[in-house]
């Protein structure tokens, strides 16, 4: 795809449910409409901080974010923005919508005083990865860990 027109980013609306519900089926392969139901109505309902936006072009919804302010969140004392999901419908991907969403929320969160944004990928995602080091997102200086609740606990050495 080459750049399009012009993407006009705008705050994420509750009409647009329908729409991100869609976006994310088509992009990852299955609908998540409760995931989006509750993270929608939790983005929105937190009042003065918009940062979860929708972009159109020639007024076709063409991508998505949704973002968060946390204030003092796993030991950080100053606020932390997390970026929850991104998608591009596949007709606009290349073509600046995923860069004019970032760039519009980093012109939100610095207005806000927010000075990190933070988002997790798949190891093996390389196109989203590629497309966050673009954007200038680095790895983080921290390791983010997971546990199996359904695995056998591992034995403890007594000594």
């Amino acid at each position: 795809m080459n750049r399009v027109k012009e993407a006009v980013v705008r705050n994420l609306r509750p009409s647009d449910l329908d729409a991100v519900v869609d976006l994310d089926a088509r992009n990852v392969g299955r609908r998540r409409d409760e995931y989006f139901r509750v993270k929608l109505q939790q983005n929105l309902a937190e009042t003065g901080i918009k940062v979860s936006l929708a972009a159109e072009v020639d007024g076709v919804f063409a991508g998505f974010l949704l973002a968060r302010v946390y204030y003092g969140e796993f030991g950080r004392t100053e606020a932390v923005a997390v970026l929850d999901t991104i998608g591009v419908h596949p007709d606009f991907r290349g073509g600046g919508v995923g860069a004019a969403l970032l760039h519009q929320l980093r012109t939100n969160l610095v207005g806000l005083g927010v000075p990190y944004l933070q988002t997790e990928v798949t190891w093996d995602d390389q196109p989203l990865l590629g497309f966050f080091h673009h954007e200038g997102f680095r790895p983080a200086p921290r390791l983010c860990l997971d546990l199996d609740l359904n695995a056998p606990r591992p034995e403890r050495d007594p000594g």
